[in-house]
């Protein structure tokens, strides 16, 4: 299928790139006068209306996420905890806001807690939701309307994070023209996948990187057959696969953009139509392929039973030597250093089946929204919190070795953790803009940590900084990604909405479906199940919703005429 529609919405977000990009190495960036300091001496007295402290402290409750992960970042922290932290003092005593957690959960727990909560009306001042409860919320009436608070009291510096990468952010937390939520943006174009592999495995198969899918079909024979791990062993597999197919690690939506397949994002027709990607015939050609690589040996008999985290130990292991995932893979695959201190890995770009260039799949990954609870009298305070955390860690006011990090994430411990979308690759491009120019006084916060750990690891063999290279150096993922953009190749995700009638009744059971699907066939099942499994996409509720997203795009495209 020729893919249509999509430059409009990509020259729009280059635009916005390019033009975050010119900011270049100024810090910090002053947006506009609004916000400015009452003194200089005065790190927490400010103009702006969403930086003002309230006159007397008011209490806002809120419900906390937490994990075994979380409680280790804490112990980095003698003296702070969860509930009694820099962050917490801080809105206290510039905002005047007193953050009180109702409970803490851990993630399993915290959901569970969430629903019931939901079900029972008992709900938190300010508490984050996904797309479907934010729909179901806003339908009941439990939520307040947000459009004027966050008109009247978002920052410019948090106005422009939250359309860094476009406006569906705000336009699908808006429901019948008002503003229902504060979206928790993310970056969507950090999902764009790469091909990792070990070079010194190509070497040792007299291989050189992958140009065409037939190449990378040729290394996976290679890495599977001819010992690259110099063991006599038949140990090795020529494609890492997790059970789940759309890991951001070891999935397959990198290998099926090869074959023009787009399994999880609405795409637009010949005819200018939104389809879904996941139904297309592509799919049909790669799944053919992934079958014949099952078939032959080249992925792991039991694929079905290794998640993210077993296939993680394979890697670590040596049994396999390519995968395809996001850019801070080399985090990923790190720990086969410790039992091969030969191993090397680097990235490549995704490659096409075709002659011509593939096109690189993004999801929307904005899934959660900040909500305030009908009857609330401070609606407001969740943007300030928001506006707040953006000014100490990337405003006139930051201080990011107080903040965010120290090195240790700190910024974790706010209850509300918004970020510039754009920053990793702004950093990445600080970082050439200093090689380039041999300058390293242009770099300053997060480049210049990157920068430190990479030149420790070069320097004084800091393997740490190991990771850091193959994502912002010179050939790394981010290099990629900027020729990604530079040639147009993104393919964003068509659908920016809050889910539709039949989404929200019908989504999971389908996903469910196109999952085992896709396995199944992998497996080895017939290659037909997929027909058959396109028309009951179709019947059990495929049809509908595409015509509800359809009906949302005109409408929106008619609101803008």
């Amino acid at each position: 299928m020729k893919i249509k529609g999509r430059h409009k919405s990509l020259c729009w977000f280059i635009v916005l790139l390019l033009s975050y990009a010119l900011m270049g190495c100024e810090s910090p960036v002053k947006i506009d006068d609004e916000l400015v300091l009452m003194d200089n001496e005065v790190k927490d007295d400010y103009h702006h209306p969403g930086l003002a402290k309230y006159e007397e402290v008011i209490d806002v409750h809120l419900v906390r996420e937490t994990s075994d992960n979380m409680a280790r970042l804490v112990e980095h922290f003698p003296d702070e905890t969860l509930t009694d932290n820099r962050w917490i003092n801080l809105y206290r005593e510039v905002l005047g806001i007193n953050i009180q957690y109702d409970w803490i959960a851990e993630t399993p727990l915290y959901h569970q807690q969430l629903a019931i909560d939901l079900m029972s009306g008992q709900l938190p001042d300010i508490f984050k939701v996904n797309a479907q409860q934010l729909q179901q919320l806003a339908e009941a009436g439990l939520i307040q309307d947000l459009s004027h608070v966050f008109d009247d009291y978002a920052t410019p510096l948090t106005k422009d994070v939250m359309i860094q990468e476009g406006m569906h952010p705000l336009e699908a937390a808006t429901i019948d023209e008002k503003l229902m939520g504060i979206p928790e943006v993310e970056s969507s174009i950090e999902t764009a996948q790469f091909m990792w592999i070990r070079t010194d495995w190509l070497e040792q198969v007299n291989l050189n990187p992958p140009k065409t899918m037939d190449d990378v079909l040729t290394i996976s024979k290679a890495f599977t057959f001819d010992d690259p791990n110099q063991t006599g062993e038949d140990d090795t597999y020529g494609l890492a696969v997790t059970n789940y197919l759309w890991n951001n690690m070891g999935g397959l939506v990198g290998f099926m953009a090869g074959y023009g397949a787009y399994p999880n994002i609405w795409i637009m027709d010949d005819a200018g139509e939104l389809v879904y990607g996941g139904i297309q015939s592509e799919v049909k050609e790669a799944l053919t392929v992934l079958q014949e690589l099952y078939k032959s040996g080249q992925i792991d008999s039991e694929f079905m039973f290794k998640d993210g985290s077993k296939v993680k130990e394979q890697i670590a292991n040596g049994e396999v030597g390519m995968l395809y995932g996001e850019q801070w893979a080399p985090f990923y695959v790190e720990e086969s250093l410790e039992n091969n201190p030969q191993a090397k890995w680097a990235p490549f770009p995704i490659v096409s089946a075709t002659p011509d260039s593939p096109h690189i799949p993004i999801q929307n990954k904005t899934n959660n929204f900040w909500v305030v609870r009908k009857g609330f009298e401070y609606p407001e305070a969740i943007v300030k919190l928001i506006n707040l955390h953006l000014e100490k860690n990337w405003g006139e006011t930051a201080e990011y070795d107080v903040y965010y990090s120290t090195p240790y994430s700190i910024w974790q411990l706010s209850p509300v953790t918004p970020y510039p979308v754009l920053k990793n690759l702004e950093a990445f491009y600080q970082l050439e803009e200093a090689r380039d120019n041999d300058d390293l006084s242009i770099l300053n916060g997060e480049a210049a940590a990157i920068h430190s750990k990479i030149e420790n690891y070069f320097n004084v063999g800091d393997k740490t900084g190991w990771g850091w290279s193959l994502t912002y150096g010179v050939d790394g993922a981010f290099s990629i990604l900027d020729d990604y953009i530079k040639n147009d190749q993104l393919l964003i995700d068509q659908f920016i909405w809050p889910p539709t009638e039949t989404m929200i009744d019908m989504k999971a059971l389908l996903d469910d479906r196109q999952l085992d699907t896709y396995q199944n066939i992998i497996l080895g099942n017939p290659v037909s199940e997929f027909d058959a499994f396109v028309e009951d996409w179709n019947r059990m509720g495929g049809n509908n919703m595409t015509k509800e997203v359809n009906l949302i795009q005109q409408r929106n495209e008619n609101d803008k005429k």
